[in-house]
């Protein structure tokens, strides 16, 4: 008799796995008292709704009446969603490496009644496959362990729970310790994060572009950080080293850039899939991440970029502005779950196809990247519809998942809301989103909430698990490659607001918590990219640029009405509302590691100073004009486009 309890679950992976003949249960205490109770190990299994390797498990394995009997009998199961539970996953992940170092989903581990890992890995297939072995045979042998060596479990378990604790602690350390500033003890030199480049330069695949062997990533962090370095090098003086640097960082981005664009991985609607199984960047593993995308935005060219937009818009975009999680790499066709059939299908075919279905959870953090990723390339690329977007989609996560300018809803489905607790991940990447999205539509409103965000992120307000709290395994946010760390995002957000408040704390907090980041990331740069790029505009002087201009210009769209912003949708028509678009593009270009840009209409200038965004101050006077300012010390206004760019060449 089956006891499933996941038929009530929010998360959308836990409820495809509501009719399997095993008791899962949702992670929590309850699950592990009745393991204490029962005294048996708990099998937790970690996946995500669109992974294709967690659909053939859930077919092989947990759809067998016979395995779900033997988990029934011998163990508690719990099934955990990693996009909904990051902090389980994480914890899991860590203690899985003590076994192998191939990671990924699903991620099955065997954890002690008191929530501690003895024994983990990924896929095990029904039957042996050369070295690995089949899931029977690994309960088999957990059993075995369990039963008879019950002293080795709980040595190992307690060996792996110490390693995990004493990293968090360090990690702890770090980004609670006087870290300094300038080129002070914490940061990276320039020299140090600028020498990375040459490291990827002797990884890159000169053949097909991209770094490493099958299976190739987007890596979109480490693209950033190439995109930085690049404009980075290209700002600095310009001699034959800062040249030479901007080349070789612009090459490797273009042609990785490129071949993503050129290959399977781009699907002809504009979305790209998460990964290539082969070196040349074929036969694409077909789920589509909203994360992959919305990070590829802020790094490439203006055709992959609306693309991208458009598969957003259309696929991914719920009725109300967000952004759900994914869409799924398998599809319902002639009555069969295929991986991949319908995007291998004409568009004419597709038509008539069911689609795969979406994930259809939306993430704070997530729809946060999403926000940054459309707001910078809509300001780039001078297309409204971008920041259109990035509005609707800001709108919608602060009307569902923020109270007071506090993250109170990790994600939500048409079902309900998680339980799940919010993260730094939601905290930093919905902060660094909003403050990227204010710039470029001059909403205060949006600005004060990002402020908020960092301020609470800063206080580090994030619940703890009780059960990883009470078993010593709690990791804290860990590196990730393929998405922008919500702890590098929450510095960005802190330093960014030094530039626009003028508060020395903020940056100060910024450089704690990406100093020890960064500097793993000059020697080990896959996981630490995101802290590099963010390293590098720290170790810049700072430079801001104000364009106060009463027409919005082509990529603006006003403020929010529900934000409190003003919509600056007036002023002046002709030559003066041509100068000032002109400048706002000029400005946009000038955007590098170090420079903040900030475009404003004389009323929305106001309401920032008000605000305390001390930058703004005594900016309402002249329109159109831009202000080019060092650490807030300002030159005279540029009146016109050539005013701009001389002052900007100075």
């Amino acid at each position: 008799m089956s006891d499933n309890r996941l038929g009530t679950a929010v998360s959308p992976y836990l409820r495809q796995h509501a009719g399997n003949p095993v008791d899962w249960r949702e992670w929590g205490p309850e699950a592990f008292a009745e393991a204490r109770e029962r005294d048996v190990p708990v099998l937790v299994s970690i996946g995500y709704a669109t992974c294709h390797w967690c659909h053939v498990m859930a077919r092989e394995t947990f759809s067998d009446p016979e395995i779900g009997a033997l988990l029934r009998q011998d163990f508690v199961a719990v099934k955990v969603d990693r996009e909904e539970r990051p902090d389980v996953d994480a914890s899991a992940m860590a203690a899985a490496s003590a076994f192998t170092q191939q990671l990924g989903w699903p991620l099955t581990a065997f954890l002690t009644p008191d929530a501690q890992v003895f024994f983990a890995g990924t896929y095990f297939p029904p039957t042996p496959v050369e070295q690995v072995p089949s899931f029977r045979q690994i309960t088999a042998a957990v059993l075995d362990a369990w039963r008879d060596r019950r002293h080795e479990v709980h040595a190992n378990a307690s060996a792996i729970a110490t390693a995990i604790r004493q990293g968090a602690e360090a990690d702890a350390t770090s980004r609670g310790g006087d870290a300094g500033v300038g080129a002070g003890p914490g940061l990276p030199s320039v020299a140090a994060i600028t020498a990375v480049v040459g490291q990827l330069a002797a990884a890159e695949d000169t053949t097909y572009g991209g770094f490493g062997g099958a299976p190739k990533f987007p890596s979109t962090p480490l693209l950033e950080f190439l995109a930085d370095a690049a404009a980075d090098a290209d700002g600095d003086a310009g001699d034959g080293d800062d040249a030479g640097a901007a080349g070789t960082a612009r090459g490797l981005l273009d042609r990785s850039l490129d071949a993503i664009a050129r290959s399977e991985l781009t699907d002809p609607d504009g979305g790209v899939f998460r990964y290539a199984t082969r070196r040349d960047w074929t036969v694409p593993h077909y789920e589509r991440m909203l994360y992959d995308n919305a990070g590829l935005l802020a790094v490439t060219g203006a055709a992959q970029a609306r693309g991208i937009a458009d598969f957003l818009r259309d696929t991914l975009r719920r009725p109300d502005g967000a952004f759900v999680a994914a869409q799924d790499s398998e599809s319902t066709i002639d009555g069969r779950r295929v991986e991949g059939e319908w995007y291998r299908r004409p568009a004419s075919e597709r038509a008539q196809l069911e689609p795969p279905p979406l994930d259809d959870q939306v993430l704070t953090g997530w729809n946060g990247l999403a926000i940054r990723g459309l707001a910078i390339a809509g300001a780039r690329y001078d297309d409204p519809e971008m920041i259109t977007l990035a509005q609707a989609a800001a709108d919608a996560v602060l009307a569902a998942h923020v109270r007071d300018g506090h993250v109170v809803v990790r994600s939500s489905t048409p079902r309900g809301v998680s339980s799940a607790p919010a993260t730094v991940e939601d905290v930093g990447l919905l902060a660094e989103g909003l403050l990227e999205l204010a710039l470029v539509t001059g909403d205060v409103g949006t600005a004060v909430v990002a402020r908020s965000l960092v301020d609470d992120g800063l206080a580090e307000r994030f619940d703890v698990d009780p059960v990883l709290a009470a078993a010593g395994t709690a990791t804290g946010e860990q590196p990730q490659t393929a998405v922008r760390s919500g702890t590098v995002a929450l510095a960005n957000a802190a330093a960014l607001l030094a530039q626009l408040t003028g508060e020395r704390s903020y940056r100060d907090a910024a450089v704690r918590l990406v100093a020890d980041r960064a500097t793993t990331g000059t020697e080990r740069p896959l996981g630490h990219a995101d802290a590099l790029g963010v390293a590098l505009a720290l170790q810049r002087p700072s430079r801001e640029i104000v364009v106060v201009a009463g027409s919005r210009g082509p990529a603006g769209t006003g403020g929010s009405a529900r934000t409190g912003g003003s919509a600056g949708t007036g002023g002046p028509a002709g030559a003066g509302a041509d100068s000032g678009t002109a400048m706002r593009s000029i400005a946009a270009a000038a955007r590098r590691p170090g420079t903040i840009v900030v475009t404003v209409t004389p009323s929305q200038a106001d309401a920032w100073a008000d605000a305390g965004f001390s930058l703004l101050e005594s900016r309402s006077a002249l329109d159109p004009a831009a202000y080019v300012c060092h650490d807030h010390v300002c030159a005279l206004p540029a009146r016109s486009p050539a005013d701009l760019t001389a002052h900007l060449r100075a």
